[in-house]
């Protein structure tokens, strides 16, 4: 007994010491329902943002640094996910701000307060101007067998628009059997809805130019005139917008017919830009900005960026599962 004694005496002294290491060297003290409270924000969010009666997409997510320093990232209407340095919480709440990306003017602050497992808050961009939003939790969308695919569909006809709408006033036409925006105006999508699919386009951009596909609407697949010589980056050719960098830019630039072969399943892409595969098979966290809208359990349209410069696209060819 004395034994067993002296062996817990000790290892109560360590446990003791370790602990009053910890607290000298600076470690927080966090209470149980701040975990539990913590736990409830970690993740993944849809937002969508009232501006003025318009629905608008946005995206967050909640990471757990440390022992208790909350950290992020955050996507707004436009532009690319943007770390978020600290998520302040306390009580429920929470709030961080982030310096402008694109945008002019002061730094973007979001507040809000998680009830129910969901969030509501307020906005206020760099304008000043303030919006409330909602947000639920991202869906995992993880598949649990391999797909099998249906027959090929050609959606774009060679001939006209049809099966096609404009975001606004259109400036697309078909020349020459080729779709083409002929400079900067709104972008176009599919009136079909897709789910899991591949998908293979051939596109044409001009020198500076830049454009997108959107895969369901929501994960833009960049064009951009890169050169093949520029270390990849999310944010240039072949790219998912602000998230995954492909392993090169494999482009054979501006003015020559370059192909897209993109494979999504859930949230799992695989990217081959003319024959080479550049990202395989790599989760797309969430939404990018330009974004339909934050809804990623729906199925959603194939959808090209038109206002950013000129691009001609001659083969559009989906292949959804079934």
């Amino acid at each position: 007994m004395r034994k067993h004694f002296l062996v817990f005496g000790l290892s109560g002294l360590m446990t003791l010491g370790a602990f009053q290491h910890s607290i000298a060297a600076g470690k927080p003290t966090v209470t149980v329902q701040q975990q539990a409270d913590q736990k409830e924000l970690i993740g993944r969010w849809d937002l969508t943002v009232d501006m003025n009666g318009t629905p608008t997409p946005s995206w967050m997510e909640v990471k757990l640094s440390g022992f208790s320093t909350l950290v992020g990232y955050f996507v707004g209407n436009s532009g690319s996910a943007r770390p978020v340095s600290k998520v302040n919480f306390d009580n429920g709440k929470f709030s961080f701000s982030i310096p402008p990306q694109w945008e002019k003017g002061q730094d973007l602050t979001v507040e809000g307060a998680i009830s129910n497992g969901e969030l509501q808050g307020t906005i206020v961009m760099p304008d000043g101007k303030k919006y409330n939003w909602k947000g639920v939790k991202a869906p995992y969308l993880k598949r649990t067998t391999a797909p099998t695919w249906g027959k090929p569909i050609n959606l774009f006809n060679g001939k006209d628009l049809t099966g096609w709408k404009a975001t606004g006033e259109n400036q697309w036409i078909v020349k020459d059997g080729i779709l083409t925006s002929p400079h900067s105006g709104s972008n176009l999508y599919t009136e079909q809805t897709f789910t899991d699919f591949k998908l293979h386009v051939e596109f044409r951009y001009h020198e500076g130019s830049n454009s997108g596909v959107y895969l369901r609407g929501r994960y833009e697949c960049q064009i951009e005139d890169s050169k093949p010589e520029t270390h990849p980056s999310s944010v240039l050719f072949s790219g998912i917008y602000g998230f995954l960098a492909p392993s090169e830019i494999n482009t054979l630039g501006p003015d020559k017919w370059n192909s897209y072969d993109i494979t999504l399943v859930g949230r799992m892409v695989t990217v081959v830009v003319n024959g080479k595969t550049v990202i395989s098979n790599q989760e797309i966290p969430g939404i990018t900005g330009g974004a339909i809208d934050s809804n990623e359990g729906a199925p959603g349209p194939i959808y090209f960026q038109g206002d950013h410069g000129p691009i001609e696209f001659r083969k559009v060819v989906i292949t959804p599962a079934k």
